[in-house]
């Protein structure tokens, strides 16, 4: 028997255990066709998992009315499901600018931290949100392109927690081809953003040029390469991070707010966990390790392979990192 669009969604919500009986789900809702198509597959499970479902929608203010459009939309479409909305307006082209950040940056942040919020407000236990496999694949080509390692690499994670919550994704191994099929059939209403044919941010440019590129002079698959890539990416990524978290646990020392791990069991580990294990006792002070560039890493492996002891190296969100005779110490750096 033929699988259907809801059964192949149905068998990635198992797949990753996204969902179980009783769950409270934020739906975040911008109106397009992967988030309206993601509302509807919820709503039809909403009685099989007895789901308690709750719309989160953010107008970024990039786009003026057309914006305030999609809200009004969001709004009519919870009244068609009978579902509570809750919406916000962020000025996040203003935010961008006084942060020097990326567009993209800035509503992607903002947008997470609203969920977030928003999450602990109403005691929901996972946020879900409409990323597709074309998404996956746009997401692991634009990380290659800045230089990203392997976690980079592996692209979006299907089920995420975040500060306490479960982000998933429900859509991401289905195709943007077989939302738009879906949508075709069963007659869903949906908005169109504009901005998302201008090719000035990346990833407009790289979904509306370079993938189309590669598709027609190199691989007219890419996309389920790239996407495949990502899926093994990431099972690999998750064995070396659980293996690192245990030889983290095993070497290390918390004494008085400080990280001590044992320098000489720290340099018997191979390259690829030793960077691991700097990467989980760096998360213990909840840094933000996006900030951390590849230079970064490098002068922390400079620090503890050749700089004499008591040299330090100082890393965003506030962190250093010494060396004493016998531990690499990690430490806030008091303000």
């Amino acid at each position: 028997m033929p699988t259907t669009f809801l059964d192949k969604i149905k068998s990635t919500i198992k797949k990753y255990n996204m969902l179980q009986k009783g769950d409270k789900v934020l739906v975040g809702l911008s109106g397009g066709p992967d988030s309206v198509t993601l509302l509807h597959v919820l709503y039809n499970l909403k009685n099989e998992y007895s789901l308690t479902i709750l719309i989160a929608h953010l107008d970024h203010r990039f786009r003026g009315e057309e914006s305030r459009a999609d809200r009004k939309f969001c709004e009519e479409l919870a009244k068609k499901y009978s579902l509570e909305i809750v919406w916000e307006e962020i000025d996040v082209p203003r935010i961008s600018k006084e942060k020097g950040i990326s567009p993209e940056e800035a509503a992607r942040f903002e947008r997470y931290g609203f969920f977030k919020r928003i999450a602990k407000e109403r005691g929901v236990d996972k946020i879900a949100v409409g990323h597709t496999r074309d998404d996956q694949a746009e997401t692991v080509l634009m990380r290659i392109i800045r230089g990203a390692g392997m976690k980079g690499m592996g692209g979006i994670s299907p089920v995420k927690d975040i500060q306490g919550f479960k982000i998933i994704r429900p859509l991401i191994e289905i195709s943007r081809k077989e939302v738009e099929a879906f949508i075709s059939e069963t007659g869903l209403n949906f908005r169109k953003d504009s901005s998302n044919e201008k090719a000035i941010f990346t990833r407009n440019r790289i979904r509306l040029e370079l993938i189309p590129l590669i598709e027609k002079d190199f691989n007219s698959n890419i996309k389920e390469v790239l996407a495949n890539m990502a899926e093994n990416l990431q099972a690999e990524n998750e064995f070396l991070i659980k293996y690192a978290n245990r030889k983290f646990k095993s070497m290390s020392k918390i004494k008085q707010g400080e990280i001590h791990i044992d320098i000489k069991k720290f340099k018997k580990q191979p390259s690829a966990i030793r960077k691991r294990i700097l990467r989980a006792a760096l998360e213990e002070f909840k840094g933000d390790l996006r900030k951390l560039t590849y230079q970064h890493w490098k002068e922390m492996e400079e620090l503890i392979n050749n700089r004499p002891v008591n040299s330090i190296v100082n890393l965003p969100a506030g962190i250093s990192v010494a060396k004493d005779r016998t531990n690499i110490v990690l430490k806030l750096i008091k303000s």
